[in-house]
């Protein structure tokens, strides 16, 4: 039986970085000494280190709030089956694991299909709280919390369907000069996106899923990610990263005619589509994937390191000068409210302007058109006490050129947040469009 079901999603600010001057003719020099001027202490405590500034307890009185006791999330199911694959419009789970693989050498198509047969299957069962059938723990799934299971294909795994099946743009990113990659960070030809509100049930299908592939690939890396506890916060109230940051906030919102045309590519051709303050996208930016990958969308997925210790450096104005936000609230310095419009043109008394040019939020978004956005998918990690922590940027979009690249350019060349933050990890996968029963992901590539 055939059956069809879409996903959602949240909202996000993109964060990428930029290797070239923008078409308004900025220059790193000339808007860093502008910043400069314009924040005053904000700005020299942000990059000299003094001025560490803590918020206390806001003093709220609330009521005890009483705990869930009956396990309400736990029978919780995403679907498998659906034009889309679940995992991208989804709304973000608690806890994430990335997982990139390498063939083997002298593995096959044929193989490849078998081994994604086999993924299919296992994780369709996965999914929905059934045990694959050589699962010898099948208790452990089931209680699936949301479990969504997410393909993405590098440029080895299609390559093996024939070269003219393999997009241009499907490989490593350009040079960017705020990079530090770690070249062991930055392969893999297929990527295993595995989410959920239950981290054991998360470890068992990764347990699970790297079972079926072990005899076909080898793991290239793997990142363990996370967010706000199952119940923590209200559905669809937007994150924070390890800096305090509001994070998700400028994103298309789910199952808007918005997300159809900037992830998915291609319009609805709904009468009432109502779009954000950007204006309306171009309906065509899926028009350029191949089509085995119509009803699919491209993913850079990129591992950012966070330097925590200088950040505890800089005083509160010093941060949200550089983010262009409030820290509290998220909302640009020119408004109140999170989803208040930035207005880049806004002053303060002294006659400055309230959000700096080299802001993030000016960099990520002022001057760009309503095609310039993606739907970022972030996830925190820590490694330990005193060792690495960052955030794993997973950017959506139907087209990288026409709009990844155009954010990462400008916020590579300038951008504020850039003093404590270094991309170790950047790769690229094309994101194939979901099935129905009966069928294996992928399907429309090697069979299509």
């Amino acid at each position: 039986m055939t059956r069809w079901t879409t996903g959602t999603a949240v909202t996000t600010e993109p964060e990428s970085r930029d290797a070239s001057s923008d078409s308004h003719g900025f220059s790193r020099r000339r808007l860093i000494a502008s910043a400069a001027a314009a924040g005053g202490t904000g700005v020299v405590g942000a990059v000299a280190g003094f001025g560490v500034g803590r918020s206390g307890a806001d003093g709220r009185a609330e009521a005890a709030p009483s705990r869930d006791l009956s396990g309400a999330n736990g029978p919780v199911t995403e679907p498998f089956y659906a034009p889309h694959q679940s995992g991208v419009e989804t709304p973000p789970q608690a806890h994430a694991h990335f997982l990139a693989l390498t063939l083997k050498p002298g593995i096959n198509a044929a193989e490849v299909v078998r081994w994604l047969r086999l993924l299919t299957a296992d994780a369709a069962a996965l999914t929905q709280g059934s045990g694959p059938l050589a699962d010898s723990e099948p208790e452990l799934a089931h209680d699936p919390a949301r479990l969504t299971i997410t393909f993405g294909f590098g440029r080895g795994l299609v390559k093996l369907a024939g070269a003219k099946a393999v997009p241009i743009w499907l490989g490593p990113l350009e040079k960017f000069p705020i990079d530090d990659l770690d070249p062991d960070r930055c392969t893999g030809d297929l990527l295993l996106q595995i989410c959920g509100d239950d981290p054991l049930t998360l470890a068992h299908a990764r347990r699970m899923l790297w079972k079926d592939s072990r005899t076909f690939a080898e793991v290239a890396w793997q990142r363990d990610g996370f967010r706000r506890s199952y119940g923590s916060k209200a559905e669809g109230k937007t994150q924070r990263n390890l800096f305090g940051q509001l994070d998700g906030t400028a994103n298309p919102g789910s199952g808007s005619e918005d997300f159809a045309r900037i992830i998915w590519g291609q319009g609805t051709g709904r009468e009432d589509a109502v779009y954000s303050a950007r204006g309306e996208p171009p309906d065509d930016l899926g028009a350029h994937l191949p089509e085995w990958m119509r009803g699919g969308t491209t993913l850079v997925l990129r591992d950012i390191a966070m330097n925590l210790d200088t950040w505890d450096k800089a005083d509160r104005p010093a941060r949200e000068f550089a983010t262009g936000r409030t820290l509290d609230q998220g909302a640009p310095l020119s408004g109140t409210d999170e989803f208040d419009t930035p207005d880049f043109t806004a002053v303060d008394k002294r006659g400055l302007t309230k959000i700096s040019a080299a802001s993030h939020v000016a960099r990520a978004r002022d001057g760009l058109g309503p095609e310039t956005q993606i739907h970022r998918r972030t996830f925190n990690y820590e490694t330990g006490a005193g060792e690495g922590a960052g955030l794993l940027f997973a950017s959506f979009q139907a087209d990288i050129d026409r709009q990844f690249l155009p954010i990462q350019r400008r916020l590579a060349e300038v951008d504020l947040l850039n003093e404590w933050t270094t991309p170790i990890g950047s790769t690229v996968w094309a994101i194939p469009p979901g099935i129905t029963e009966g069928e294996y992901i992928g399907q429309s590539l090697f069979e299509g």
